[in-house]
């Protein structure tokens, strides 16, 4: 099975290695976010009076969409699935807010960068070039039958390097059926 990578940011390209199933990817930027921050405020119950107040703190969550340097096609009937690396979150305090991404067949123009989208439960700064998560290539519930056949003999996914996928960009987060 190949798939066709055009790398937006140079080193971003995936990386597989011998002792491991999944390719990582890494950060197509310095990221740095900051711990959560709660600020005090004051809310009264029904029927209180002000000097009877209850105090209660509103967070605020430092959030981003860590950029992976990548736009992506992959074979139809195939989708890619993104988690954190297994160091992510001890080493940066990194959560992945959607728990795991999925990435369809239909994600794969030339503007249509993979991202991370993450929040930060501490101060951190992310180098360039960190390996950050990790994806695999997986069939989609759509999948025709000689799809699977396909899949059930194929050997280990190709990356092929290219300069332009040549597809309809699809433009992000929350598109699918736009």
């Amino acid at each position: 099975m190949t798939i066709k990578i055009k790398e937006l940011t140079m080193g971003c390209s995936p990386i597989i290695f011998d002792c491991g199933d999944w390719f990582d990817l890494t950060c197509a930027t310095d990221i740095t976010l900051k711990a959560p921050l709660a600020h005090p405020f004051h809310k009264w119950k029904k029927g209180t009076k002000p000097s009877e107040d209850i105090k209660v703190r509103d967070v605020e969550f430092d959030s981003t969409l860590i950029p992976l340097g990548i736009c992506v096609e992959v074979p139809k009937g195939y989708e890619c699935v993104i988690v954190p690396r297994s160091s992510t979150f001890k080493k940066y305090g990194l959560l992945q807010t959607n728990h795991f991404g999925v990435i369809d067949q239909l994600y794969c123009g030339d503007k249509d960068e993979w991202k991370m989208p993450v929040v930060a439960t501490r101060n951190v700064t992310i180098p360039k070039g960190t390996r950050v998560c990790q994806f695999r290539v997986q069939l989609s519930q759509k999948a025709s039958i000689w799809q699977k056949l396909k899949w059930l003999f194929s050997g280990a996914p190709n990356l092929k390097h290219v300069k332009t996928l040549g597809n309809p960009n699809r433009f992000g987060f929350g598109s699918t059926g736009h």
